[in-house]
């Protein structure tokens, strides 16, 4: 088959990886970047938000189907326009991701699904918010941005002086443009992420995942888009990872569908476990990054056949994933990240290429030969180990070796498995 695959980051990368599994597949990424073309991928240059452009090269190079990675151009409604044009894409309708764009939206479907999630306040106006928080809330508190921040609009406020200047920020300086938030009370408990290929009705959930969010160890500093991430999660029992499909993920297909909304594309699941049970943190509607890039290395069906049969609405009667040890995970990230970057040089193609282990490349660009930094994260070194101990001395011995002057990465990601 031929498939595009849309986006420019390591999950894309990873989406590429996994099709290219099956040799006879042409895999084009638009717009990619210039490490992915070390993996063989063939990179378009046509951005993620030119929906014609996109459509046209579909077209005129016979695409079979389309992936989309980001969320952005899904929120836009890049599955509307291509199907506009009778051409068959992964991903939900501009309807649809919602579920992402909105979480007010969200909140409200888990409402009417009866899905355990945090108590919420919305805001749309500065004064009220500030009232709220003066008189009736509990610290620590969640603000949240209600539309798409990039994997940073979300900030935990430990007392009233911070979380007032973050709604200033959010609703008065309109940061991420933001004009409504969402203000709820702060879970405690262990985070994992649950992800599910949806076709309608029918729904195949992905084994558990659990990034690494903070930039700093042991979860100290502010969020990022994702610093590493392990597949599976040793200290969620299969009993836990059951009821998640069953309270959450099963439920909220369900509500989708009976609104009316037929949604066909992954769903992603931020839950927690707390004491009181398994809540919802957020909604995805796109394949999480980093989760991506340590589950799909573990199946082992054939991806570009299993989308589709879900394209065209048919029953996947096997869906097959590895048992065996564990995947993981690092970002290596510029200096700086997620604030002021410093951006410079990373090394030879020649170092990269010759790196035993799976490289999902995302901010980088080529240079007479060398990889330059070209935005905060910037690749992921991921490998499958028989334990976390030795994946992590495989990882963080290939990531000495690499130049180590503009980056900066974690290490303890993984911690929580051990």
């Amino acid at each position: 088959m031929k498939i595009l695959v849309i986006g420019s980051g390591a999950r894309e990368d990873a989406i590429c990886q996994s099709l290219l599994k099956n040799t006879d597949n042409v895999v084009f990424c638009a717009p990619g970047n210039d490490g992915m073309k070390l993996n063989g991928i063939k990179t378009i240059s046509i951005n993620e938000d030119e929906f014609d452009h996109l459509a046209n090269f579909a077209i005129t190079n016979n695409v079979d189907y389309t992936i989309v990675g980001p969320e952005e151009p899904l929120v836009n409604g890049i599955v509307d326009f291509f199907k506009s044009r009778k051409l068959l894409i992964f991903g939900p309708t501009k309807e649809g991701a919602q579920v992402e764009g909105s979480k007010s939206f969200t909140k409200k479907l888990m409402a009417d699904a009866n899905i355990p999630t945090a108590d919420y306040q919305e805001f749309t106006d500065l004064q009220t918010a500030i009232d709220f928080l003066n008189n009736d809330a509990d610290f620590p508190i969640v603000i949240k941005a209600d539309g798409l921040a990039a994997g940073k609009g979300v900030y935990i406020s430990p007392d009233l002086s911070d979380a007032l200047i973050k709604v200033t920020e959010l609703l008065e300086g309109h940061k991420f443009n933001t004009r409504k938030i969402v203000i709820e009370e702060f879970l405690e408990g262990e985070e994992f992420s649950l992800m599910a290929f949806v076709d309608h009705k029918r729904f195949y959930p992905m084994p558990l995942a659990q990034d690494y969010k903070k930039i700093f160890e042991d979860d100290k500093g502010p969020n990022t888009g994702g610093m590493g991430a392990v597949c599976p999660v040793a200290n969620i029992s299969e009993a836990i990872e059951q009821e998640a499909i069953t309270t959450v993920i099963k439920p909220f297909v369900k509500e989708l569908y009976n609104q009316g909304i037929k949604y066909t594309g992954i769903i992603y699941a931020g839950l927690i476990l707390t004491k009181s049970g398994i809540k919802v943190i957020e909604f995805n509607a796109r394949f999480g990054d980093p989760e991506t890039e340590v589950v799909l290395p573990r199946l082992q069906s054939d991806l570009s056949e299993m989308i589709y049969q879900m394209l065209h609405h048919k029953k996947v009667t096997e869906i097959n994933w590895s048992t065996e040890g564990l995947n993981l995970g690092v970002f290596s990230v510029s200096q700086g990240y997620p604030g002021k970057q410093i951006s410079g040089d990373l090394g030879s193609t020649d170092e990269f290429r010759n790196c035993p282990l799976t490289v999902n490349y995302a901010s980088v660009r080529k240079e007479n030969h060398r990889l330059i930094s070209n935005g905060g994260r910037l690749y992921l070194i991921q490998t499958q180990a028989n334990s976390l101990v030795d994946a992590q001395t495989e990882i963080y011995q290939e990531l000495g070796k690499l130049n180590q002057t503009n980056i900066f990465y974690r290490r303890d990601i993984g911690k929580n498995s051990i």
